[in-house]
């Protein structure tokens, strides 16, 4: 940790704009290629599949969530609750369900969330409010069996601080069997020297409080895997970031993989989760079923697949053209 310290401004800026390491696209084109394919997947599965849209898990505007159901769900089923990126001041959950149906095709439902924005939002009340709307959840759906929490950028940051939850305040205790966090930021002290931070207005205080890294929960669940993924096309900064809190979350005794994924820059790393034939969205081989009916598989993404070194022989994985996965 500490090597940006040692950046000029510009440079650092440049770490943190993952728009301009794209090698698809110049950095405008990207961005919005990638608000295009998220908007019209997530039409596509509002379309497909059966919904409760807009559901409301507190009294303010963007305090809402898509859930998008199983197609044929058979008594209780898991949920994948998807958080959206967008440097915490853009995008929705008007644009997060583009997801789901390869995912509700298995059984599984998928939640978009939605959460305040900056500058409306800031760093404190966005944290609680993925968190509340888990604690919502639990309380809401009984049929629901086993969350897993997928966040991608600012959105992996969100799911991180969720398993630094101490829920004992919440009066539940979410049932979260895996979190997939995609080129995500886990400390935001970096964020504070860059443009990022002109909407965020955080303080050096809040940054850390609020900094996955600094809040690493001693004890860790037996039953939660977890996976940091990172594209290749990410900046150097995203990647370390990601290497280090993988690294600081396996010496506090979590279940970490650490997953870099050849061939995609830091938003069609997530944009393809709507194809079927994508590696992270291939069902895990082998599940047995347990003994309470459900096949113990990660909701659709093979990379969790309760013990990701079981998954490295599977088939489907024979794509993966250079991706690496480590686990420590």
């Amino acid at each position: 940790m500490g090597v940006w310290r040692d950046m000029p401004v510009e440079a650092l800026e440049q770490q943190y704009s993952p728009s301009r390491w794209s090698p698809r696209l110049d950095s405008e084109a990207v961005i919005q290629a990638h608000l295009e394919a998220t908007a019209a997947g997530t039409q596509r599965a509002r379309a497909g599949a059966q919904t409760s849209l807009h559901v409301p898990y507190g009294d303010g505007d963007r305090e809402k969530l898509d859930i998008y159901f199983p197609a044929e769900p058979a008594g209780a089923f898991p949920a994948l609750v998807y958080i959206h990126g967008g440097y915490w001041q853009c995008l929705s959950k008007d644009e997060s369900g583009f997801a789901a149906p390869p995912l509700v095709s298995q059984g599984v439902a998928v939640v978009a969330l939605g959460y305040d924005i900056a500058p409306k939002g800031h760093m404190d009340a966005m944290v609680l409010q993925v968190r509340r709307s888990l604690a919502f959840l639990v309380r809401r759906y009984s049929r629901i069996r086993g969350l897993y929490l997928c966040g991608h950028s600012a959105g992996a940051h969100l799911a991180a601080m969720v398993l630094a939850t101490d829920w004992t305040e919440y009066g539940v205790v979410p049932d979260i069997k895996g979190a997939v966090l995609v080129s995500g930021v886990y400390d935001l002290e970096p964020i504070l020297h860059t443009y990022v931070n002109d909407a965020l207005n955080m303080s050096r205080e809040v940054a850390q409080r609020n900094s996955p890294m600094l809040c690493i929960p001693s004890a860790a669940p037996m039953s939660c895997e977890v996976l940091v993924a990172v594209a290749q096309h990410d900046s150097p900064e995203f990647r370390r970031q990601s290497q280090e809190y993988g690294q600081a979350l396996r010496a506090a005794g979590w279940s970490v993989s650490l997953l870099d994924l050849a061939g995609v820059d830091h938003f069609d790393i997530i944009e393809k989760l709507s194809e079927e034939s994508y590696v992270l969205t291939q069902p895990a081989a082998g599940g047995a079923a347990s003994s309470t009916g459900y096949h113990r598989f990660s909701p659709g993404l093979a990379f969790l697949c309760w013990g990701v070194p079981a998954c490295l022989e599977c088939p489907e994985l024979a794509g993966l053209q250079g991706s690496v996965w480590m686990t420590w």
